[in-house]
């Protein structure tokens, strides 16, 4: 699968560019891989998938807190459009709670509220050539979103960036993004598994091993390590085999776990 070119798709709908924090128009241009990875993610995604045969379906994406490996594509599937939902804007757009959706790949249909019944009717809008992300770029954080909080989601978007590594800095502790904040850890953690599905400890985990992956080829193990906030190379390396299933040289080696049978989309 790859990146659709994005000159002539249709631009998002005004509808959606509240709540939507990034877009990615996938098309099929050759034989799908026979095997791919499923790397841990702290966002929900809503998939508009458009099959050869015409048929369309828009499936809702929970959070990953382990990585997959998966074999046998799905070859119907001609094209499709991931939408990144933005921070705290879940619970009002699709009216179910984060923590539900972890690990989960359900239709969007089967979320049976007016507020996902509406964002549905939104979603008629997108084509299967995908979207193009309009000429401003798409917001780098929420926007205040109808029936939200302003003041949870800005709380939870400072907490957010707060537990995320950068390239400059690690990630905060918990009870210091606590502090900071002026809530209690108590508080901090309620907010995530609302309106992320996880605790900030395995949000900031999570996160932390995706720079891992971005950033593997860039520098040494030890420097990667001291970046990104472990204690060592070897805290590192278990926090990695955790999540990805193998240590980061393994993974990085191509010995990877035995792959399963993509079912869950088969099934969609």
């Amino acid at each position: 699968m790859t990146n659709s070119p994005a000159d002539n798709s249709p631009a998002v709908p005004d509808a959606l560019r509240p709540w939507i924090d990034g877009v990615e128009p996938m098309g099929v241009r050759d034989e799908l891989p026979n095997a791919f990875t499923d790397v841990p993610d702290t966002a929900t995604k809503v998939v508009v998938r458009f099959e050869e045969s015409g048929r369309r379906e828009t499936l809702v994406i929970g959070p990953r807190t382990r990585a997959t490996y998966h074999v046998e594509g799905d070859r119907h599937v001609a094209s499709c459009v991931r939408l990144r939902l933005a921070p705290g804007t879940l619970r009002p757009l699709l009216g179910a709670p984060a923590v539900g959706l972890v690990g989960q790949v359900v239709p969007l249909s089967g979320l049976p509220t007016a507020a996902a019944r509406r964002f549905a009717d939104a979603l008629a809008q997108v084509g299967p050539d995908g979207l193009v992300v309009p000429p401003g770029g798409m917001p780098s954080s929420p926007r205040t979103a109808p029936s939200s909080d302003p003041s949870r989601m800005r709380l939870l978007c400072a907490a957010m960036a707060a537990l995320s590594t950068r390239s400059d800095r690690a990630p905060a502790q918990v009870k210091d993004v606590a502090r900071e904040l002026s809530v209690s850890e108590r508080q901090l953690r309620n907010l995530f598994t609302e309106d992320v599905g996880l605790s900030p400890k395995h949000y900031a985990r999570i996160d932390r091993v995706r720079q891992v992956l971005t950033r593997a080829a860039e520098v040494s193990w030890a420097e990667l390590a001291a970046s990104t906030g472990y204690y060592d190379q070897s805290h590192m390396a278990a926090d990695f085999r955790t999540l990805m299933g193998v240590p980061p040289r393994a993974f990085f080696t191509g010995r990877l776990p035995r792959a399963t049978p993509c079912r869950t989309l088969r099934q969609a």
